[in-house]
C-alpha cells in the first residue's frame, strides 16, 4: 500500500450494515506485510448459496482452481484470503497450500473442504507457506463479528490506497434484505473478469443457480467494463454468497433468476458491483484522473465496447490524458486499430461537451483552449461516435502516470 491515498478515493466510505448469517475476522499472519492484517475469514452460520466468476487468464492461481472445483457444489460455509502472496504459478506446492489451508479451515469450522472457499493476491511465482494460517483460522472462526466490513475490505488490500466497500438495501417479496460487497484492487486490471479479488454477501434466500446467474449477468457492465492497465490478474475472483437469513422473515426461496420478485435485487446487486469496479479503477495504481470512454454508433455492442477497451487501453491516450492534453488524434489512432468496422469520415470524437473532430476531420469550431478545460477536470468524459450502427458500450480507465512505473518496477523489492 502507498503512502498517499488516491486524490480519486471517495471522500466517505459507506457505512456498513451487518448482513445475517456470516461473520468475519482478520489477522495478521507476516505472509509478506509487517504488522499489518494479510487474511480474512468469512464463516457462514449455516451453508449458504455461492456463485463466482473468475479470471479467463490461462494460467490461473491455485486457489482459482480450487474454487472452480468447489463453486459445483454450490454451497459454502468458510472463506479464506489473504494479501501479499497470489499462490499463483507455484506448481504441486501451490496446490498443496490452498489443501492445507482448506483442510485447516473446514476443522475450524466443521464442515467439509468442498464447502470453503480461498483467494490470493500478491506476488506470482514464490511459494506460499499456508502453515502460517493453519495457527490462526480457529481463534478467527471464534472472535468472527457479523459488523467487520471495512476491517475486511483493509485485510485483502495490496497496491490499494483505500479498502473498498458498497452496500444497497433491496426488497424480494416485501421482505427486506441488503447486499454488501468488498473489492481489492489497483493494478493488473482489465476486463476478462473483474478485479483481483471481490466478496459480495447478501441474507437473501435464493439458490445457487439463481444466484450465479445474477452475477454473470451484472460483470458485464461493471468489473468486465473497467481497466487499469490491460492486465488481465492470474487471481480474479468475484464471489457471491447469499446466507438465506431472511426466510426467517418470511422471504420466499428464489429458485429461478428470472422470477419478478428479483426484479429489485438484480438492480440493487448491479449497483453494489458497479460501485466497487468504479472504485477499483479510481484506485488505479499511480491515478489522478478518471476516465468514462462511450462509444456509440458500432456495428454492435460488442464492436463498441472493442473499440471503447482499444482506446482505454491505450499508453499513449492515458498519457494524453495524465499530461491534460487534449490529443484527439490518439483516440482517432486507437479506433482504427480495434480490429472492429469503422470509417475514418463518419468519425466523431468529444472531450467532455466539447466536439473535438467531426466527418473525419478537426470540428471547425475547435478550441484548443476548450478542449484543454476539459482535460484538466478529475473525470473526464470521452465520447466517440462511429456512425455504422446502433451499437453502444462504456468503458472506464484512468490515466497512465509516472508514479504506475514506480509502483510496478520495485514491486518485488
Amino acid at each position: 500500500m502507498s503512502g498517499s491515498v488516491s486524490p480519486l478515493a471517495p471522500k466517505t466510505f459507506a457505512e456498513m450494515p451487518p448482513v445475517r448469517g456470516v461473520r468475519m475476522a482478520t489477522a495478521e499472519a507476516g505472509i509478506k506485510y509487517k504488522n499489518r492484517t494479510d487474511v480474512l475469514m468469512m464463516v457462514f452460520d449455516a451453508p449458504a448459496s455461492v456463485a463466482g466468476v473468475f479470471t479467463r487468464s490461462l494460467c490461473p492461481s491455485a486457489a482459482v482452481d480450487f474454487c472452480r472445483q468447489n463453486l459445483s457444489g454450490g454451497v459454502a460455509r468458510a472463506v479464506v484470503v489473504n494479501s501479499g502472496n497470489a499462490n499463483a504459478f507455484t506448481g504441486v506446492k501451490g496446490r498443496a497450500a490452498t489443501a492445507l489451508t482448506a483442510q485447516s479451515a473446514a476443522e475450524a469450522v466443521g464442515c467439509s473442504t468442498g464447502e470453503v472457499f480461498l483467494a490470493s493476491t500478491g506476488v506470482i511465482g514464490e511459494p506460499l507457506d499456508a502453515t502460517k494460517f493453519a495457527g490462526v483460522l480457529g481463534d478467527m472462526k471464534d472472535r468472527g463479528r457479523e459488523d467487520f466490513w471495512f476491517e475486511a475490505a483493509k485485510a485483502i488490500m495490496t497496491t490499494d490506497t483505500y479498502p473498498k466497500v458498497a452496500t444497497r438495501s433491496a426488497e424480494i417479496g416485501g421482505v427486506t434484505v441488503t447486499i454488501n460487497g468488498i473489492a481489492k484492487g489497483a493494478g493488473m486490471i482489465a476486463p476478462d473478469m473483474a478485479t483481483m479479488l471481490s466478496f459480495v454477501v447478501t441474507d437473501a434466500d435464493i439458490a445457487p443457480q439463481a444466484l450465479q446467474a445474477l452475477l454473470s449477468d451484472g460483470v458485464g457492465p461493471s468489473f468486465n467494463s473497467v481497466t487499469v492497465d490491460s492486465d488481465t490478474s492470474t487471481s480474479d475472483t468475484l464471489m457471491l454468497f447469499a446466507t438465506g437469513a431472511a426466510a426467517a422473515d418470511g422471504q420466499a426461496r428464489i429458485e429461478d433468476a428470472s422470477d419478478v420478485a428479483l426484479d429489485g435485487f438484480r438492480a440493487a446487486l448491479n449497483a453494489v458491483l458497479f460501485d466497487l469496479a468504479l472504485q477499483v479503477v479510481r484506485d488505479g495504481e499511480g491515478a489522478r484522473k478518471m476516465v468514462a470512454i462511450t462509444v456509440e454508433g458500432a456495428e454492435s455492442d460488442a464492436a463498441a465496447k472493442r473499440i471503447g477497451l482499444s482506446i482505454a487501453n491505450s499508453p499513449l491516450v492515458k498519457t494524453a490524458v495524465a499530461g491534460e492534453d487534449a490529443n484527439w488524434g490518439r483516440v482517432v489512432m486507437a479506433v482504427g486499430k480495434a480490429g472492429e468496422k469503422a470509417d475514418r469520415d463518419l468519425l466523431a470524437i468529444w472531450f467532455g461537451d466539447i466536439r473535438v473532430a467531426v466527418n473525419g476531420e478537426r470540428d471547425p469550431a475547435y478550441s484548443e483552449a476548450a478542449a484543454s478545460a476539459v482535460m484538466k477536470e478529475q473525470d473526464i468524459a470521452i465520447k466517440v461516435e462511429i456512425g455504422l450502427g446502433s451499437g453502444t458500450a462504456t468503458v472506464y480507465t484512468c490515466d497512465l502516470t509516472k508514479e504506475y512505473i514506480e509502483i510496478n518496477g520495485d514491486y518485488r523489492s
